[in-house]
């Protein structure tokens, strides 16, 4: 009972698109910090060169992707696929690193 009015409460949409609201700007803000720093370190371990060599390229986009996965994260419809939008990406690159590392 308890799981099905989280489920319905998170899966409703915003009656007015005016409000973002606090719940998906935190967790577009966290989220994509999250997702970028796992992607970045990501490509890190898939440029091939020395860590040091490879790290210049995923410094200088980091800004630039943190910004699209924040973007990406905050227009979703619901907060349930806001809250998808930061775990999947997140649970992926870790995934990855996991298997590379």
């Amino acid at each position: 009972m308890f799981t099905t009015n989280i489920y319905k409460q998170l899966s409703t949409p915003e009656e007015s698109g005016k409000k973002i609201g606090l719940f998906r700007v935190l967790s577009s803000i966290f989220g994509g910090l999250i997702a970028a720093y796992l992607g970045m370190t990501l490509l890190v371990f898939i440029i091939p060169g020395t860590a040091g060599e490879s790290i210049i390229i995923p410094l200088m986009f980091n800004t630039l992707i943190w910004a699209c996965f924040a973007l990406w994260i905050v227009v979703a419809p619901t907060k349930l696929k806001a809250l998808l939008r930061f775990l999947l990406p997140s649970l992926i690159f870790s995934i990855f690193l996991l298997i590379l590392f």
